[in-house]
């Protein structure tokens, strides 16, 4: 019966569960430091992604413009084409074809000026707004 007594208040004791408790701390920070590593990694593939996103939606709105400029141009030349009798005049096709570029320009940026106050989350401001704010 010369066993070594492991009792709550024996220093044996204490210093197993202070071992134990270092070893919690030191696999949390391995834990820890797992998950920063995985976000990082994460976070420089999503950015990489996002460039690439960017760079083939300006190639993209590139090639959808020079579409667009090829359809203006036919526009043109089938208005001046003397056939049809429409436009005699080059000049005034071309600036139909603008004043056309224009008004399109002008309903595009009519339609996101109302939809600009939905970027400023107003639902969310609003249920997050105290009762005592709304009524007065």
């Amino acid at each position: 019966m010369d066993t070594p007594s492991t009792s709550p208040g024996t220093p044996e004791h204490r210093s197993g569960v202070l071992q134990d408790v270092r070893s919690l701390a030191h696999e949390l920070r391995g834990l820890f430091h797992a998950h920063v590593g995985l976000a990082a990694l994460e976070t420089r593939q999503a950015g990489e992604s996002l460039v690439w996103m960017i760079t083939l939606g300006v190639m993209v709105g590139g090639l959808l413009l020079s579409a667009w400029l090829g359809l203006l141009a036919v526009a043109v030349l089938t208005l001046i084409q003397y056939e049809y009798g429409v436009m005699t005049s080059p000049g005034a096709a071309l600036l139909l074809a603008v004043g056309a570029n224009l008004l399109l320009a002008l309903i595009l940026y009519w339609a996101i000026r109302r939809r600009r106050t939905h970027l400023q989350f107003p639902a969310t401001v609003n249920s997050l707004t105290p009762d005592t704010e709304k009524s007065s």
